[in-house]
């Protein structure tokens, strides 16, 4: 057969589209993906592609066959997720070596027939191998970076796995393809090594990546220079560029990758971007335009297409390549490569690769214990000052005796994969121990130098590891040190870097990745056979780069020191004059510290004069002489560092202090802090006067309007640092600032069986920022525990906070015992589901000793305690409130007289012909759960009018997310705003910068955030109410009088039962909430209360825009009702979908009871981790849940108010306690 190599060099190749673009079009049910085979499967099997190589074999030959006729000469297996790992979704990982094969064989028969019609454009078969759904370099908890998901071993056995399945199938080459993490690629190309050596065959492999968005990085962080070192290691056939984007944005990446690659290059893009459902709108003629540059400018040797391409596109193609000339692969590298997220190439003009020193056990006392400590976060600090002050490569060391060195490898490079200052350079592996090694080799993405292997264990054991590090993908140093020792003189240096190099290079290793360390030893000791290792590794750095062609020089140069620990002037004076000479010899890298401070040119010449002597063994008596010189200057510091500082930094104290709060920053406080301990007496003073001055401004400015409510809080969680700081020395000198300047004290929660808190906590930050001490109780608070707080802490005002509707009643509760327990002090009430009217009908008359205050949002609080804490304003403000709230219950009369009885509204609902609309059978019926959905899917339906609505910020800023990240767009954008507004927005854009970069995070680790369970189930009405699998659901009706006539419940969008027709109703929830709570907490202990906001605020988003996405799955795939549905994202948010969706909580549903009915008995939540309150509340917090009716007439309506004949009736359909009733419709009672 041809050899595509050989094809390759002449001709472009074409390579096939998408197959899930294809295989949509077919609109395959889930009775086609589970075939007779896998009908009884309790898993749902719709969007398993690689199962229809079992069970529609026919459209995955037919979907090959359509692509070879058009002039494809690659296809691609459909094997993209046929792995273990990602066939764990479907519980079937046991069916990936018989799927890998089906999967070969159909691609194989349908080639072969295409080559045998033509023999001169022989057709290939491409097994194709995805990323799987895990990532080894990030975890995807964003609270513990550590984890991980998957490791390179579950990768590298899941990959043997399908490869060699694709092989047995007979595929004529491997494509790894969509490579967003570069360690799951490595894994997948170490198990095809060892497939190719076992089976001894010659299997060409094409790699791809995909790049994450338009800074030209994968999602795991690497650029593309990075990526290619990291995979250099492979003998590949090409490698290129799949996905992310359509050919226009693709090609200046594509132009890089050409530039450095050397090897074919293959292109397969997207055509175009995906719009807001998720399909491709490029045109085969708009993207064949964009291809031909490719061609026309010698950019590649194989061409295909990904996402939304099909036949039609790729038939384009073959006009385009005829007589094209193919790329010309780039000439392979003359230097070293290494990378960490960025490629670090080993050129002349770098002169030295500095290697940090620090992160080494055995050679920094603070390392070490910080490692022993498991304060890992803190031991990455210093990698981060390491890369600070110049490091280009990190050595990490783990070897201590009580330490496991391979679990502390593991973990520690996992932390520092989670860094990408940090992880941008390249890291060195450094033990002494093979099993550390390999550790290490299996955690790190980039291409890191080993550190090291010799000679020691024999020439066998020698060339296994280098195999192995050669497979893993790593350049290595070669110890002087073989069967009989260290290499102590220059023979013997010579001698080992030599056997071992020829052993090295006869064995296929690049000589580029080959680095020998011939031994840095100690000079200056004192001991006669030491004088003359300093000039011997000189003289070996010569005798290397004339005789090992290629071959790179490294060394520990605080070795050559060790004999003057104690004195780092002296130390680092000897390793700058050493490094001086040895760089002029071609030592290439060294193990330093990179902040040394001390320069060649700056020491001064005796000492200079001093160390040459010792270096080069000049003279016996130096050694002596140079003890005596650092007596003389121990610990002195000669030089100092200029630091640039800004502005505000000189600022007096007191005003840094203030600036620092106002604008969040906290990069100075341990500093100025320290300085104020010396100059105020005491601690609390600092509180008291500085920075409560600062939060005063603070809070004058947000009162005023001139700071926003994310400014607040980030200024909130400043100060908590700053106090965080003083506490010590608070401690130490038994001060406190408790109540001795506060503006008064008040004590906050959410009532007994409400999870809703970040309302609560805007107004507790709002408070304390006017100088108020607020004591926070946090939520589902019962009343005795408010009363015994309220006993114990004696505040001046209690706030009570809450969601739902059962909450208004545990408000009244809480009101009564305030009564009881004879408190006089002022009573605040906020929340969604409280207003001014039920607080004056139903809580203020349950606290007559003292005064009820209703306040609509957080902005209106610092102003109504202000008058509730001030003598000269609290009586005349809470008569006023007194008298409005007589006027209000006054008037409540009139809202009863405009409500009609039941027996009037029972006939008068919606009148539907149930003989016109004919409810479609559910594609799937029964309840279905879909875990782990992706947060990448849902972000696209997000309303962000209502994430800035719950900042207290316009919905208009809401359009911040149209415009293009470029200062022009941003202030044009701006510039849309009145003058005095634009600050206002510039904080909103701010906020959305934020919440995207949370999102982002919580994308790039892949959180599992959001699970969802829904059912589609016959259902009839009957009797006010809706049965749903013969369960019960009670419903309302309005009764308030309207001149249409009309008075709805949602009875009347479900087929009576006396209609005999049959209907269906849907049941869901969804939960964007589950294991948030370790971000949350980290978060709280940090004192970040902006961060925990913003994180609550955004999972909300998250449970809505879910809700918003499943109710269109629902109506389109899995019901399908509206299958032929075409409406945008904002058409959703307009209503303008058939059916409704409403929720249990809201308007038509006001019961909050009946998510006991929905969860517990239909939907059974708990599978899904949703759990739920004595008052119906959803935990987590971030849920959503309701009722899906399909009926084209049916819509949105708020029961409003009912009268007590209506509620009768329903306390019996519902048959529960009817005080319990009461509670949870508390609000639609007058």
């Amino acid at each position: 057969m041809h050899k595509i190599e050989n094809i390759l060099k002449d001709r472009i190749l074409i390579l096939d589209g998408a197959m899930g673009t294809m295989i949509q079009r077919y609109k395959l049910t889930e009775e086609d993906f589970r075939g007779e085979r896998f009908k009884d499967s309790t898993t749902l099997l719709k969007g398993n592609n690689d199962l229809l190589c079992l069970t529609r074999p026919d459209v995955i030959e037919t979907i090959h066959r359509e692509y070879l006729e058009v002039g494809t000469d690659i296809i691609e297996t459909n094997t993209f997720n046929a792995n273990a790992i990602s066939m764990e979704d479907y519980n079937m990982s046991g069916l990936v070596k018989e799927i890998n094969i089906a999967a070969a064989k159909l691609a194989r028969k349908a080639a072969d027939d295409y080559t045998k019609q033509n023999p001169d454009k022989p057709r290939f078969v491409a097994g194709s191998i995805g990323p799987t759904n895990k990532t080894a370099s990030m975890s995807p908890k964003v609270e513990n970076p550590i984890f991980r998901a998957v490791t390179f071993d579950d990768l590298y056995f899941a990959y043997k796995e399908q490869i060699e399945g694709l092989v047995d199938g007979g595929v004529d080459l491997l494509l790894i393809e969509t490579i967003f993490d570069t360690l799951n690629a490595k894994a997948a190309l170490f198990a095809a090594d060892e497939v190719r050596k076992e089976r001894n065959i010659a299997l060409p492999i094409m790699i791809s990546v995909t790049l994450s968005d338009k800074g030209g990085r994968t999602l795991s962080g690497q650029t593309i220079g990075g990526f290619l070192a990291s995979v250099s290691h492979i003998d590949f056939l090409s490698v290129g560029l799949n996905c992310s984007f359509g050919a226009k944005d693709m090609k200046p990446f594509l132009k890089e990758l050409g530039r450095l690659a050397p090897s074919f290059i293959s292109a397969y893009p997207n055509a175009g971007l995906p719009n807001q459902f998720g399909e491709y709108d490029e045109t085969p003629e708009i993207m064949a335009g964009q291809i031909k540059e490719y061609i026309d400018e010698g950019l590649v040797n194989i061409l295909g297409g990904c996402c939304g391409t099909t036949p039609e596109h790729i038939a384009r193609y073959s006009e385009l390549v005829k007589n094209a000339i193919p790329h010309k692969p780039a000439e392979k590298p003359k230097y070293m490569w290494l990378s960490g997220l960025e490629l670090l190439e080993a050129k002349p003009e770098i002169n030295f690769i500095n290697i940090g020193e620090r992160l080494n056990v055995a050679g920094s006392r603070k390392f070490l214990r910080l490692i022993k400590e498991q304060k890992y976060e803190e031991a990455l600090t210093i990698a981060h000052k390491q890369v600070e002050d110049g490091a280009q490569v990190l050595d990490v060391n783990m070897d201590e005796g009580l330490l496991d060195g391979v679990k502390e490898m593991t973990t520690f490079l996992n932390l520092m994969a989670s860094d990408p200052d940090v992880s941008r350079i390249p890291v060195m592996i450094d033990s002494s121990k093979w099993e550390v090694l390999e550790a290490g080799l299996k955690c790190v993405q980039g291409k890191p130098i080993v550190n090291s292997i010799s000679l020691k264990g024999g020439e066998e054991e020698f060339l296994h590891q280098a195999r192995l590090v050669r497979q893993y993908g790593a350049a290595v140093i070669i110890m002087a040190f073989d069967e009989t020792g260290q290499a102590d003189t220059y023979s013997r240096r010579i001698e080992i870097c030599e056997r071992a190099y020829k052993l090295l290079i006869n064995d296929g290793f690049n000589p580029l990745d080959i680095i020998f360390d011939p031994n840095i030893l100690a000079i200056a000791t004192g001991i006669e056979e030491h004088r003359n290792y300093a000039v011997d590794f000189l003289e070996t750095i010569t005798w290397i780069k004339k005789n090992l062609p290629h071959a790179k020089i490294s060394g520990g140069v605080s070795n050559l020191s060790f004999s003057f620990r104690g004195n780092d002037y002296v130390r680092e004076a000897m390793h700058a004059v050493f490094l001086y000479y040895a760089i002029q010899r071609g030592m290439d890298m060294g193990i330093v510290n990179p902040g040394q401070s001390v320069v060649y040119d700056d020491i001064p010449s005796d000492l200079r004069n001093l160390v040459e002597d010792v270096i080069f063994n000049r003279r016996p008596e130096a050694t002596d002489e140079l003890i005596e010189y650092a007596e003389k200057v121990k610990n002195e510091n000669t030089g100092q560092t200029e630091q640039k500082v800004e502005e505000w930094r000189s600022y007096p104290l007191d005003e840094r202090i203030q600036y620092a709060l106002i604008k969040g920053i906290s990069d100075y406080l341990e500093e100025d802090l320290a300085e104020a301990l010396k100059v105020y007496p005491k601690a609390v003073d600092i509180i008291d006067k500085p920075l409560m001055d600062g939060m005063n401004k603070v809070g004058d400015l947000f009162g005023s309007g001139k700071m926003f409510l994310p400014q607040v809080v980030k200024t909130a969680r400043t100060m908590k640092r700053a106090v965080a700081i003083l506490q010590p020395t608070l401690e130490a000198q038994k001060a406190s600032s408790s109540g001795n300047n506060k503006a008064g004290k008040l004590v906050i929660a959410t009532v007994k069986g409400d999870v809703h808190d970040i309302g609560k906590n805007i107004v507790s930050i709002i408070l304390a920022c006017n100088n108020y001490e607020v004591i926070d109780l946090g939520v589902m608070t019962p009343p005795e525990v408010i009363i015994q707080k309220v006993k114990e802490e004696q505040p001046d005002i209690l706030c009570l906070s809450g969601l739902i509707t059962p909450s208004l009643e545990e408000m009244s509760i809480v009101a009564h015992e305030m009564e009881k327990a004879g408190f006089s002090i002022p009573l605040m009430i906020g929340g969604a589901t409280t207003s001014k009217l039920h607080t004056a009908i139903k809580i203020d008359p349950k606290y007559n000793n003292g005064s009820v205050v209703y306040v609509k949002d957080a902005s209106q609080a610092p102003a109504a305690v202000s008058k509730l804490i001030n003598p000269t304003t609290k009586n005349s403000y809470i008569k006023e409130i007194k008298d409005e709230y007589s006027s209000l219950r006054d008037n409540a009369v009139d809202k009863k007289e405009g409500l009609l009885p039941l027996s009037e509204v029972l006939g008068k609902g919606m009148k539907a012909d149930w003989s016109e609309y004919i409810t479609p059978t559910p594609k799937v019926e029964g309840r279905q759960m879909l875990k782990h959905i992706p947060i990448e899917k849902i972000i696209p339906y997000i309303d962000w009018k209502f994430f800035f609505h719950s900042w207290n910020l316009s919905a208009r800023y809401a359009s911040v997310q149209h415009i293009d990240d470029c200062p022009s767009c941003r202030q044009q954008w701006l510039n849309s705003f009145p003058e005095q507004e634009r600050e206002k927005a510039t904080e909103g854009m701010q906020l959305y910068k934020d919440a995207k970069e949370l999102l982002d995070q919580l994308v790039f680790n892949k959180a599992e955030y959001i699970n969802a369970v829904f059912g589609i189930f016959e259902a009839y009405s009957d009797n006010e109410c809706i049965f749903i699998n013969d369960i019960c659901f009670p419903m309302l009706r309005q009764q308030k009088k309207n001149e249409k006539g009309e008075y709805l419940s949602l009875c009347d969008f479900v087929a009576p039962k006396t209609s005999g027709m049959k209907d269906f109703v849907g049941g869901f929830t969804v939960t964007a909430g589950i294991g948030a709570n370790e971000l949350m907490s980290e978060y709280e202990r940090q004192g970040d209360e902006y961060k925990v906001l913003l994180l609550k605020s955004v999972l909300d988003r998250l449970a809505e825009a879910t809700t918003e996405w499943l109710h269109a799955k629902i109506r389109k795939e899995y019901w399908g009702f509206a299958p032929d549905e075409n409406i945008s994202v904002n058409e959703m948010f307009a209503l303008k979908y058939q059916g409704i969706r409403p929720a249990v909580g809201y308007p038509s549903i006001p019961d909050q009871s009946i998510n006991f009915l929905l969860n517990d008995n239909l939907l059974q939540s708990k599978e899904i981790g949703v759990e739920l309150t004595e008052n119906g509340v959803m935990l987590p917090n971030a849920s959503v849940s309701g009722i899906i009716i399909s009926h084209p007439k049916s819509k949105y309506f708020n029961i409003g108010n009912i009268l007590d004949d209506q509620l009768e009736a329903y306390i019996e359909r519902r048959g529960e306690d009817a005080q319990l009733i009461r509670k949870f419709l508390g609000a639609n009672l007058v």
